[in-house]
């Protein structure tokens, strides 16, 4: 959900993250083999100028894909760099003017170690689940060609680390690899970028706990602030929401309507943040709260659970 005009921005040196940047109204940002070619030479400017670790990249055409890490904790600089540059470049070849990006990027701090694998693979079949290929070898312009070793990668891409997770030895870690991406080719599963926390943090709660208090607590506090109040706001939705699922067992929409009305009622958490974290409308929340007291009036047996759950919860 767009929860927030601003998202979060949170760098530090060793941070990784998945970057997206769309063309201005869904239009192309790349017309030929020349523009692909050159936003491919931004990249390996930003490495060189910038330190950024690029592990993954896939250019479609009206958007990008990047995995990538930041040795200087710079990520601002860097796709300030790859935009800035490609667009002043592709302004003066197409003879155009103005934005050619939409908006700000969209870049989310990324737990590498439980999610670096599944992103590359997500990203690397982004063109056979946009139809352009029926498989990824054949297309061109992503980092795939050389995770496979079909092709000799260039300097500034790094493919080890990843690889690294499917065996030391080069060739069998090619090969599980290649293993790993065809085995969600036929495109039945959940987006990684599903799991994503408030739009900003991919990682488990240990992860953005961690994150959290390491890198947002005292820095530049004002700034922070309200973002930090969001995410504390969003881990206290998600943690009454999990504790709830796991107390009334596994019944989902149960939980949910008994989560926002816990929410609503009692955390005096806001309106739209209750709503963004469920997907649904302010007036939603308010209509599912009154009607789930409505329900609690009727059903006696259900009242008694609520009100232990509330006390497990300290409500």
């Amino acid at each position: 959900g767009t929860w927030m005009a601003r998202p979060l921005r949170i760098q530090y040196p060793g941070a990784y993250y998945h970057v997206t940047s769309r063309g201005n109204e869904r239009k192309a940002i790349f017309k030929n083999k020349r523009d692909r070619g050159k936003f491919i030479s931004y990249l390996k400017s930003a490495h060189l100028r910038y330190g950024a670790i690029i592990h993954v990249f896939c250019l479609m055409e009206n958007h990008y894909h990047l995995l990538i890490e930041t040795s200087k904790g710079n990520l601002s600089e860097i796709v300030r760099h790859i935009n800035g540059a490609y667009t002043i470049y592709f302004n003066i070849k197409h003879k155009r003017a103005g934005h050619l990006f939409q908006g700000r990027y969209k870049a989310i701090l990324v737990d590498a170690d439980a999610y670096a694998g599944e992103l590359s693979r997500y990203i690397h079949l982004n063109p056979v689940r946009g139809g352009i290929v029926n498989m990824p070898e054949k297309y061109m312009w992503s980092s795939y060609q050389y995770y496979t070793g079909k092709k000799k990668k260039p300097d500034w891409l790094r493919v080890d680390f990843i690889l690294g997770y499917f065996g030391n030895e080069l060739s069998s870690s090619q090969n599980k690899y290649i293993d790993f991406v065809l085995a969600r080719m036929n495109g039945n599963y959940d987006s990684p970028l599903d799991e994503t926390f408030a739009s900003t943090i991919l990682g488990d709660e240990n992860f953005i706990e961690k994150i959290t208090r390491k890198y947002l607590a005292d820095k530049n506090k004002d700034r922070n602030l309200p973002a930090l109040r969001e995410i504390k706001k969003s881990v206290s939705i998600d943690s009454i929401y999990k504790k709830v699922k796991f107390l009334l067992g596994d019944n989902d929409s149960i939980a949910k309507k008994v989560s926002i009305f816990y929410c609503h009622r009692f955390n005096s958490i806001p309106l739209k943040e209750i709503g963004a974290h469920f997907g649904i409308s302010e007036s939603g929340v308010s209509l599912a709260s009154s009607r789930f007291s409505q329900v609690l009036l009727r059903n006696k047996k259900l009242r008694k659970k609520i009100e232990q759950v509330q006390n497990h919860l300290n409500l």
